[in-house]
């Protein structure tokens, strides 16, 4: 049984939260120069390349079952739309903007447990929720002024990776996290190799096959192995701390993807989008303590 180390996960953490705006940084400079089913393809090619191994050598289970075998498509499915989104959207937004706005991916989780899943939520999370909103509305505006719907993408992110979380916590418990990603990126490949194949026989032009040069063979590798990276770290961190103690803490990102934005793209937030960041932070982090307390309640009336 592995016992909490806060320390060292808080730092595993902040892991996740430097190289996930690294590669995002790296998406958005293919977004340009390769399709984005090759992208995809490399992304989750190199996910099970480098899992599958580790798997073997260390003997975890990655047999499922029907229903988490099912489950475990439909979350490869959504890993696959969500991570094709955001590329798309990092070709016409700061990656700030684009990852602030995804940002609203709690609010969205606290809505869809309250009437999907029936969960208890207060008048003040609800609250919270609007004013998170609010502050994602203001980042939005003014790149939605500057790009049109594409500005959109971030909330078709956001939306895609609450089901993503949904689903996984149905299975989090009967699979290990590392065979489920050798899994997941195999399957992927499965599905992504042949709509590649047939879209560039169709020629569709984000499922076009290319000779990448030495340059963006070097990104693709490097956005499959920060993509892997990046998800293990996060899994890595929960095994050492409470996802209470380390939720607050995934708000690292923004700044960081604004400092990744600024040294890589020269971009920054404009004024309005800087204040709906401030809100939506400010936001996402009450409600993230509004749960710890609720669980901290809880657990005491239960003992």
């Amino acid at each position: 049984m592995t016992h909490d180390r806060p320390a060292l996960g808080i730092l595993l953490m902040l892991g996740f939260c430097i190289v996930a705006p690294v590669g995002d940084a790296i998406a958005k400079l293919l977004s340009t120069t390769v399709s984005l089913g090759e992208l995809l393809l490399a992304r989750f090619a190199i996910q099970a390349v480098v899992l599958i191994p580790i798997v073997a050598l260390t003997g975890r289970d990655w047999r499922m079952d029907g229903r988490v075998l099912r489950l475990t498509m439909l979350r490869t499915g959504l890993h696959i739309a969500g991570i094709g989104c955001m590329v798309a959207a990092l070709r016409f937004l700061p990656l700030a903007d684009a990852i602030a706005i995804a940002f609203v991916m709690p609010f969205i989780m606290l809505i869809l447990g309250k009437y999907v899943l029936g969960e208890e939520v207060g008048m003040r999370r609800l609250l919270a929720c609007v004013l998170g909103f609010v502050g994602t509305l203001l980042v939005v505006q003014p790149s939605f002024a500057a790009v049109g719907w594409p500005a959109l993408l971030p909330l078709a992110v956001a939306l895609i990776f609450a089901l993503f979380i949904l689903t996984t916590r149905q299975i989090a418990k009967q699979t290990d996290p590392i065979g489920l990603q050798a899994v997941s990126g195999v399957m992927a490949c499965v599905v992504l190799a042949p709509a590649l194949w047939l879209g560039n026989r169709a020629g569709l032009p984000e499922l076009s096959l290319t000779a990448p040069g030495a340059h963006e063979n070097t990104l693709l590798v490097a956005i499959g192995l920060t993509g892997t990276l990046a998800h293990l770290l996060m899994t890595w961190s929960l095994r050492y701390a409470p996802s209470a103690t380390l939720a607050p803490m995934q708000y690292l990102e923004i700044p960081v993807a604004t400092a990744v934005g600024w040294l890589v793209f020269r971009d920054l937030p404009n004024q309005m989008a800087t204040i709906g960041i401030c809100i939506t932070v400010g936001s996402g982090i009450y409600i993230i303590l509004r749960e710890q307390a609720i669980a901290r309640r809880q657990a005491a009336q239960a003992s």
